[in-house]
């Protein structure tokens, strides 16, 4: 368990760092000049870069190993961060926050934590680690909130890069995973021929789509309609972040599907509230409970996990990041549009589409149920 606990504190401090300045990304954005739209186009190439560097990166993974993978994903993260502090125009700063979504290969992060997790399940591991990065974020937006208002924004990016830089150095005094034989006499496995890993690709899609179409542009939206400041907006960031943490931790080790449905409703409320809450009470509970899009991530690994022969892990769950990826591109797309006609109509849009996702998730659990490599349970 010692390499879990320093990928624990690992996130924890890189949750302190990117929540730091994660909350008022949209908002520096639109200090530098970038029009709702523009904002929108470019969280979506921040999310086209964390697509194309999924597969890739799960595919080394279960070649050369994760750590190597890990480490290399760090340090780039860490010196795209150091770009966008001292970027001097909206141009340099945007290549520096596209580039930083090439750092975040989750497959090879989610297969060093699936190998090393000990005696936990699968998704009990996923969500303890994402629990230490959301406790970190919950100090992070604070922080952020009160350097911007009294010495503006761009200096919240150093000391994110700061943070980084720590959080990289521990990287390096884990261990090296074993890498997974491969063994040659039995027919190699196409993901994407498995009806069921298929199946669960788009009903991901859909899901991260719907879940995140309300958050790209709710900063912009507290700000610019409900008149919040930077000060309040950080609360509400720690404040989400706290909820991230609980819920993690409280709905980790249940069943995937249990998670999924969960996270399904707490998003509901999320959007509920930003549509028709006119204070920060309203937007507290709202923030608390938007977790639940960040904890069904992590169940639809732990589903992939059961669909798939160990040797082809990382690539498999490169795939299931990629989707997620997908969706996070396309998602701020449709947000900025939305919120050109209207800011509010983001929120009843999302409201919709989280409903419909239910729906699916719910006929859909069925037909994962004791298939591929293991059962989906809790062990």
């Amino acid at each position: 368990m010692r390499d879990f606990i320093l990928i624990a504190l690992s996130f924890f401090i890189w949750g302190i760092g990117e929540g730091t300045f994660f909350y008022f990304q949209p908002l520096y954005l639109q200090e530098l000049g970038a029009s709702p739209i523009l904002i929108g186009t470019i969280l979506g190439l921040n999310g086209l870069a964390m697509t194309l560097v999924q597969i890739p990166g799960g595919y080394l993974a279960d070649r050369i190993g994760t750590r190597k993978v890990m480490m290399f994903s760090w340090l780039l993260g860490t010196f795209c961060t150091l770009i966008m502090a001292f970027a001097p125009s909206l141009t340099v700063f945007s290549i520096g926050y596209i580039l930083y979504g090439l750092s975040a290969c989750n497959a090879a992060t989610n297969s060093y934590i699936t190998k090393i997790r000990g005696k936990l399940s699968v998704s009990r591991a996923l969500t303890v680690v994402s629990a230490a990065y959301y406790i970190g974020a919950l100090i992070g937006p604070t922080i952020g909130g009160q350097i911007g208002e009294r010495s503006g924004l761009s200096l919240i990016y150093r000391i994110s890069t700061i943070m980084f830089a720590v959080s990289t150095s521990i990287i390096f005094f884990t261990r090296p995973d074993q890498i997974e034989p491969r063994d040659s006499s039995q027919p190699k496995h196409n993901l994407l021929k498995n009806r069921s890993f298929v199946l669960l690709l788009s009903v991901c899609f859909i899901s991260i789509f719907s879940g995140y179409l309300a958050e790209p542009l709710t900063s912009n939206y507290l700000q610019n309609v409900h008149k919040l400041t930077l000060s309040q907006i950080g609360q509400l960031g720690s404040i989400g972040s706290l909820g991230n943490a609980v819920i993690s931790l409280a709905f980790g080790g249940k069943s995937p599907f249990v998670g999924i449905l969960i996270g399904h409703v707490f998003l509901s409320v999320f959007s509920l509230t930003m549509w028709k809450g006119t204070g920060m009470g309203w937007f507290s509970i709202g923030f608390f409970l938007r977790g639940g899009y960040r904890i069904y991530q992590s169940m639809y690994m732990a589903i992939a996990r059961t669909l798939t022969p160990p040797a082809d892990m990382g690539l498999a769950y490169g795939i299931v990041s990629s989707c997620n990826s997908i969706a996070v591109i396309l998602a701020p797309l449709l947000a900025g549009l939305l919120y050109e006609i209207r800011p509010q109509l983001v929120y009843p849009v999302a409201l919709s589409l989280v409903g419909i996702t239910f729906i699916i998730n719910l006929a859909a659990s069925r037909q994962f149920k004791n298939k591929g490599h293991g059962e989906i349970k809790e062990t």
